[in-house]
């Protein structure tokens, strides 16, 4: 990308993660941020003020100039489709945070009108481009844990009402510990072992309200209208077995993060909402735990290497790794588990994804 013009991009919503994407995003030659917009026209430019942006601007402005390549879509979840679709139409590449929309349809437009148009559409997360997540990818494609029979995701925790300062939309559709979380689980997993092709699942509401304890909302109670304890059984394509566990409803575990089972030894895997380690490994007729080096980039918040990755594939033709169809595929297997849960069978996915190429040494 050296010789190659940026691609300019557009930001769509100012909240609390654009500082993480602008921090780094003002570091990757492949992409400049030219301008950005929000619904709240004071945030729009209080972002533009401290990173030196050119310009804060309406959201129609900005859909509306014709030098923006890619929009950048950090709306809130509820936002993701219907912006992403208003970039497409204008004719602009785009790229959403987590998760890629709410329900399928949303999704499912959005990649058929990128496809009509000739234009691209990624997703969050990127943390499986990160220096812990890639190691623990040149690892299983060198063979080391030998060939992988099955993997383990757990997400435990008691919920966001004890420190979110808004937290009652995690309890309300589109919501919940699996679409909340669920993305960065499941698209480290994908992007290890490749896509899924059949799930079954388990879930249930343990408690009907909750309580805010965190401020400025303490005290306030939360009806809860989604599951808050979700279990999946994940059928790989290429044959390992998966389980993962979501939850606001444990108040302590030692469980991992991630691991996954080979052959010929054991691969635990750092937590996959961030970038670094660490990475440990046990092998076959080893007594210990060995801490494997990290020697791959991206090993600190790195949100927007994707975004980086995707400027590079337009540029040079090539596919970029955090697509719209792995995003859209992680989307149809969160469905799917609280779809498999609802009517007591397994389900076979419709949807599937190339397994992303791994990053570059």
């Amino acid at each position: 990308m050296n010789d190659l013009q940026p691609v300019a991009v557009g930001l769509i919503g100012c909240g609390n993660i654009s500082g993480a994407y602008m921090r780094m995003l003002k570091t990757l030659p492949a992409v400049q941020v030219v301008a950005c917009a929000d619904l709240r026209p004071e945030a729009a430019q209080a972002l533009a003020d401290q990173y030196a942006l050119p310009s804060a601007r309406s959201v129609d402005a900005l859909l509306a100039d014709p030098s923006i390549e890619v929009v950048l879509n950090l709306t809130i979840p509820q936002a993701h489709g219907a912006v992403a679709l208003a970039a497409l139409e204008a004719g602009k590449s785009v790229y959403n945070e987590k998760p890629l929309a709410l329900t399928r349809a949303e999704g499912q437009r959005m990649l058929l009108l990128a496809a009509q148009q000739g234009l691209r559409v990624g997703g969050a997360p990127d943390t499986f481009l990160g220096g812990g997540l890639q190691t623990c990818r040149q690892l299983i494609d060198e063979g080391v844990i030998g060939t992988p029979v099955a993997a383990t995701a757990f997400m435990m925790s008691r919920g966001h009402e004890h420190w979110h300062p808004n937290p009652a939309f995690y309890y309300q559709p589109g919501g919940g510990p699996m679409f909340d979380m669920g993305p960065y689980y499941l698209t480290a997993l994908v992007s290890l072992l490749g896509p899924v092709q059949r799930v079954s699942g388990a879930t249930r509401i343990t408690r009907s309200q909750r309580t805010i304890t965190s401020q400025p909302r303490y005290g306030e109670v939360i009806t809860v209208e989604v599951p808050t304890h979700v279990t999946g059984l994940l059928d790989f394509s290429a044959g390992p077995i998966g389980t993962i566990i979501t939850t606001f409803d444990v108040q302590a575990s030692t469980l991992p993060w991630i691991e996954i089972y080979g052959t010929a030894g054991t691969l635990a895997a750092p937590d996959p909402n961030t970038f670094g380690g660490p990475v440990r490994l046990r092998l076959a007729g080893e007594n210990e735990w060995r801490d494997i080096p990290v020697t791959r980039p991206y090993v600190e918040n790195s949100r927007g290497v994707g975004l980086a990755d995707m400027a590079e594939g337009l540029r040079s033709g090539r596919p970029h790794r955090a697509s719209g169809e792995l995003a859209y595929h992680v989307l149809d297997i969160m469905h799917a588990i609280h779809d498999a849960s609802e009517s007591g069978r397994h389900l076979l996915l419709e949807s599937s994804c190339a397994r992303p190429e791994a990053m570059p040494g």
